[in-house]
């Protein structure tokens, strides 16, 4: 199957019946569809939290549990049921769970507590909020440290990440990994995962 192929017959059905509702022609979205590989964790927990900052940086949502169609919505809901934070209940079903802190035998998922991951992206959204006063404390959330994400790239990774970046994100390392594996003369977009997954 061709993923080009399916976001371009997607795409298509979705903007012909949006246009046909608000009475206008145009494409849907903003712009052509990217693919990019996620090579590691740090990678990975970018592009979550910059996708489910979306509505926050639109202005359709003031914070991410009153954002809707987003997988932070899904994940608050439904740690709201449970009584203990982190616990394997809290985890919503159908999205990739946060499994806590790495050890020896570890199931599969995201090697974070999901309120790490949720302070995260509160965190990161208080300060790209346009307006705000004030200054975020020195000290950064755990996680950040333990993905090795430097404090002042963080807020140009969230609000840049798709246009930033080439077919493959993650630490420069894993990005040569992969490019040789896939016979690449050149290792593309080396130079910023370099400066900003260092």
């Amino acid at each position: 199957m061709d993923i080009s192929w399916f976001m371009r017959v997607l795409n298509e059905g979705v903007a012909r019946q949006a246009n046909a509702e608000d009475e206008c022609t145009g494409r849907f979205w903003e712009g052509r569809f990217k693919s990019q590989a996620l090579l590691d964790e740090a990678a990975l927990i970018t592009c979550l939290a910059y996708v489910d900052l979306n509505p926050v940086r639109a202005k359709m949502a003031k914070t991410p549990e009153a954002s809707k169609h987003t997988s932070i919505k899904k994940r608050i809901t439904h740690a709201q049921t449970a009584h203990i934070a982190n616990h394997p209940q809290q985890q919503a079903k159908g999205l990739f769970p946060f499994v806590g802190n790495p050890r020896n035998e570890m199931p599969e998922g995201l090697a974070f507590k999901l309120t790490d991951y949720l302070e995260l992206v509160d965190w990161s959204g208080r300060i790209i909020r346009a307006g705000k006063r004030g200054s975020i404390d020195s000290q950064c959330p755990p996680i950040l440290q333990r993905l090795n994400i430097e404090p002042d790239h963080w807020n140009y990774l969230i609000n840049h990440f798709e246009s930033h970046f080439k077919s493959l994100v993650g630490r420069a390392f894993k990005l040569k990994q992969v490019a040789q594996s896939l016979g690449y003369q050149r290792t593309p977009g080396v130079r910023s995962c370099e400066v900003y997954f260092s």
